[in-house]
This record gives C-alpha cells, sequence and structure tokens, in this order.
C-alpha cells in the first residue's frame, strides 16, 4: 500500500489564498513572510525592519482576520504563534488556524 503524499504547508497556503481570491475577489488578503529559509544576514535585516517570530501567515484587513496555515498532518502552533494569537484575539481580532487548505475553507465558512 502506497501513502499518499502530505502537501506542504507552501502548497496549503498557495491552494488557500488562490480559492480565496477566486471566491471573494473583492476582499484583499495578503501573505506575512515571517517564514523560509534565509541567510543569517537577511534574517537579521528582517528583524530589524519589523519581522516578529509568530506572525500568522495570512491577513485579511477587512474582516480583522488572522488565517495561521498548517500541513494536514505534523504542523504545530509554536509558543511564539500562540502568543500572537493570544494578542491578536485580545484587541478584537479573529484568529484562525487551520490543518490544509480544506480546513481553512471550512473554518472560514463557519466565521464569515
Amino acid at each position: 500500500m502506497v501513502e499518499e503524499r502530505i502537501p506542504t504547508e507552501h502548497e496549503e497556503q498557495r491552494n488557500f489564498v488562490r480559492w480565496f481570491r477566486q471566491t471573494y475577489p473583492d476582499v484583499r488578503i495578503f501573505a506575512i513572510p515571517n517564514g523560509g529559509g534565509r541567510s543569517k544576514a537577511t534574517a537579521m535585516k528582517l528583524v530589524c525592519e519589523g519581522v516578529s517570530p509568530g506572525v500568522p501567515d495570512l491577513f485579511v484587513p477587512a474582516w480583522a482576520l488572522w488565517i495561521e496555515m498548517k500541513r494536514q498532518k505534523g504542523g504545530s502552533v509554536s509558543l511564539e504563534q500562540k502568543d500572537w494569537h493570544q494578542y491578536l484575539i485580545s484587541i478584537g481580532h479573529k484568529v484562525l488556524i487551520a490543518k490544509g487548505f480544506a480546513d481553512a475553507v471550512e473554518k472560514l465558512h463557519k466565521i464569515t
């Protein structure tokens, strides 16, 4: 039996953003480039510019909605992410944590 490949977080997020922009063409969504491999020099430059570990992956300004994308299996929320989520909720924003594309769509439908 061949085990089915689990999409990467990048693939899940890319598919969700594509779906979101097609489904809600008048609502803006954008990514927060906190993750990914970088050299130490680039990482320090970005930190000085305001990049902060733990900020959710996506933001929908019109809905004050932050979206944390994870893989369907294996992804976990870090302490920095939990701290940011608590802060954002405390100031009246919404935070959606999704395990893959399908979960993100389902949870978005429940809150909109």
